[in-house]
């Protein structure tokens, strides 16, 4: 089975969080997910749902689904030979983006990120903040150069979404083809 860590974090965008990990689980893959103390409250304020509900749920019906606590830094996902297929931060603070660029990992969440650099795994940084200041770039920058995807929350529209859920799936989608994972979220450019 194939296993994916996913991180939330306090930006702004919590629904793309919310839809990838669904998106994982019924397909079968075993999704360890990170939230910080912010991601929480941003989650219900955007969402209008319970974070906490949402995340019982997950865990009722899903054997696969492992919620692990930010503070714990002996959590399997924080070592290195605990191997799991990649890690996702969606939404992506500033905040977290310049501690992982400058390798601070002191939550699991930037420590799961590390992990992922130093073991050469695949690692997709959803940034959502807008405009970007060039301390932003620079750090996107740093990342990129150690084979880190960044890939802002912008939608494409060339397979005309009708709703806010095919807008949604275009950014999730994309995440799901960096990390190989086949999914049918949205139409291809040149699928009939």
């Amino acid at each position: 089975m194939e296993r994916i860590v996913i991180g939330l974090t306090g930006a702004s965008g919590s629904i793309y969080g919310k839809r990838l990990i669904e998106v994982l689980l019924k397909q079968q893959i075993e999704t360890h997910v990170i939230l910080t103390d912010t991601a929480q409250k941003v989650f219900t304020y955007e969402i209008q749902q319970s974070v906490k509900s949402w995340l019982k749920e997950l865990q009722e019906k899903y054997a696969h689904f492992q919620l692990e606590r930010n503070d714990n830094l002996f959590a399997r996902v924080a070592s290195g030979s605990y191997h799991y297929d990649g890690m996702v931060i969606l939404p992506c603070s500033m905040g977290t983006l310049a501690e992982v660029s400058h390798g601070l990992a002191k939550n699991l969440l930037c420590r799961a990120a590390d992990v992922c650099l130093k073991e050469k795994r695949p690692l997709v940084i959803v940034p959502r903040e807008t405009p970007l200041n060039a301390i932003h770039l620079e750090n996107m920058l740093k990342l990129a150069n150690q084979g880190v995807t960044i890939l802002p929350a912008m939608p494409g529209f060339y397979h005309h979404p009708t709703s806010l859920e095919a807008v949604i799936d275009f950014v999730v989608g994309k995440i799901l083809d960096q990390l190989s994972l086949k999914h049918d979220l949205y139409k291809k450019w040149g699928d009939e």
